[in-house]
């Protein structure tokens, strides 16, 4: 399908590597840089080359309901000016294995570009060796080049420069390579994932790892996506975290991540948390990637905020990033993502996004999350944080879900979207419920009178009617399935609430305080 984005704008007069698609130039007005859905672009990696500010990004190419990081290839984007919007795309700069003869196809996870000290650029890039006898075959390789456009060739064609087996053998999975080059010329070495983080020193050709590294302690909630850089003579690690909990700074829900940060006096450490850069954005992973650029820092991240994206469908994006030197170190300022003009929301009955959400079994399990409920997205193939969820080891055999809203509204029906992974009838996992009603509150919660309706079919919305109620508080209350000594847990995906009225949406400020109980 042609590109949208694109369509009446001149291709840029220059030669694209070999294999690779010609540049393009684009306007945006804001975040998402590409927005169309024609192409996503994840895991953003900046860099300064030439005057320019320029993101190396990896490129998400999943079906919408299809939950797997499908990714075959690596994009750049690049600018002269941030603030401007004007951007050159350059798709499909390098893919694995045309790069690395060691390499599988596909799985261009996120990589790093840095120029050396020969001026040339030198890229890390995590790939599936074909030939392994790991456990998990996820290597690091280096590719090198005179521009950052390529074409790229393999800097150490023996084979990774990192792997379960090489320079000395772990057991983590080998991902998300960082570099950082240091007033000194030293040279390091930062990656890992699911909690392991580990670094090493790189001779100064940029490739031979120097000694066996070591594992990187004190940041806390590591879970993936270092960026190592330096400010100040003060050396700074962002990551995603997953510190998850009701109360976290980082995340609510465990799916999630934000984007934390801690310092350290050396390349080596110790390294000490500092505190959350960014908080969790529409996709559940999250990786940074910052960079000074002509005075001002920036930081790069992905969402799911373009058409058609989703968390295996995600988009770069790009903020400004503020510091505090007040305090020393400096601290970074949380970075309030920016998203391009949206037109408004059409009207609707469903007025469940102005009310503040809750649930019997809260605090709501941290592999689901409560905003999901009335957040307005349903998905083919959620996750657990897209849901409002209740499985627990010993599920009881009913649960209620309730809306509250700050004043009185008039409702006369309601719409829910029930998910499971069991089927009705159930007395494990997660079943649609085997019945359920709604309450609303009137001097006491009470039956909605007149109510039918009540199906139980996952998957899509289940649809109820009843005579106009007035009040603030409405619940569904909900029997799970099973054989009454053991119960299946219970999913919402969506549930609404509709008013007698088409009006315009009104959403809940999420900051403000909850309404008030209705008990």
């Amino acid at each position: 399908m042609k590109n949208k984005l694109f369509a009446g704008l001149a291709l840029i007069a220059l030669a694209a590597p070999l294999g690779a698609q010609a540049p393009r130039q684009i306007s945006v007005p804001g975040n998402p840089i590409l927005a169309d859905g024609d192409y996503y672009s994840t895991d953003p990696a900046p860099f300064v080359a030439d005057g320019a500010l320029w993101i190396l990004a990896g490129r998400d190419q999943a079906p919408p309901d299809v939950n797997d990081f499908i990714m075959g290839e690596w994009q750049l984007l690049k600018t002269d000016d941030p603030k401007s919007g004007k951007w050159t795309h350059y798709p499909a700069i390098a893919k694995p294995e045309n790069v690395f003869a060691w390499a599988e196809e596909a799985r261009a996870y996120a990589g790093q570009i840095v120029q050396g000290p020969d001026k040339r650029y030198y890229f890390y890039a995590p790939v599936l060796e074909k030939n392994s006898d790991a456990q998990d075959r996820f290597a690091i390789g280096v590719a090198v080049a005179d521009s950052p456009t390529g074409p790229w060739r393999d800097a150490h064609p023996s084979g990774p420069i990192i792997s379960q087996r090489v320079p000395m053998k772990n057991d983590i999975q080998n991902i998300d390579p960082t570099v950082l080059i240091d007033d000194d010329g030293r040279v390091y070495l930062y990656w890992g994932t699911f909690g392991q983080l580990r670094g090493i020193e790189l001779e100064r050709d940029m490739v031979t790892p120097k000694g066996g590294g070591q594992a990187i302690e004190g940041l806390t909630g590591f879970f993936e996506a270092p960026w190592i850089m330096k400010r100040k003579g003060i050396y700074y690690m962002l990551y995603a975290g997953n510190k998850a909990g009701p109360k976290s700074e980082c995340t609510p829900a465990v799916y999630h991540a934000c984007i934390a940060y801690g310092t350290a006096p050396s390349p080596t450490g110790p390294w000490t948390y500092r505190g959350v850069a960014l908080k969790p954005v529409s996709s559940t992973t999250s990786h940074p990637g910052a960079v000074e650029f002509k005075g001002q820092w920036y930081l790069a991240y992905h969402t799911a905020d373009a058409q058609g994206g989703g968390h295996f469908r995600r988009s770069v994006a790009i903020d400004k990033m503020e510091w505090d030197d007040s305090v020393t170190p400096a601290r970074i300022k949380t970075v309030v993502p920016t998203l391009r003009p949206q037109p408004p929301l059409p009207p609707t009955r469903n007025i469940a996004r102005a009310a503040s959400a809750t649930a019997s079994n809260d605090p709501v399990p941290v592999q689901y999350w409560i905003r999901a409920l009335n957040d307005g997205i349903t998905r083919a193939a959620p996750l657990p944080p897209d849901l409002w969820g209740s499985w627990s080891p010993n599920n009881p055999p009913s649960q209620w879900i309730e809306y509250r809203w700050d004043k009185p509204v008039t409702i006369d029906g309601s719409r829910i979207w029930f998910w499971n992974d069991q089927p009705a009838g159930s007395g494990m996992g997660v079943a649609p419920p085997a019945t359920w009603h709604l309450e609303y509150w009137h001097k006491g919660w009470k039956p909605v009178p007149g109510a039918r309706g009540y199906g139980t079919e996952p998957g899509g919305f289940q649809t109820v009617t009843f005579p106009p109620i007035h009040t603030r508080c409405l619940r569904a209350v909900l029997n799970a399935s099973g054989d009454g000594k053991s119960h299946a847990g219970l999913a919402v995906q969506e549930w609404e609430a509709l008013a007698p009225k088409i009006a315009p949406p009104a959403v809940r400020d999420w900051t403000s305080a909850p309404a008030p109980s209705c008990g």
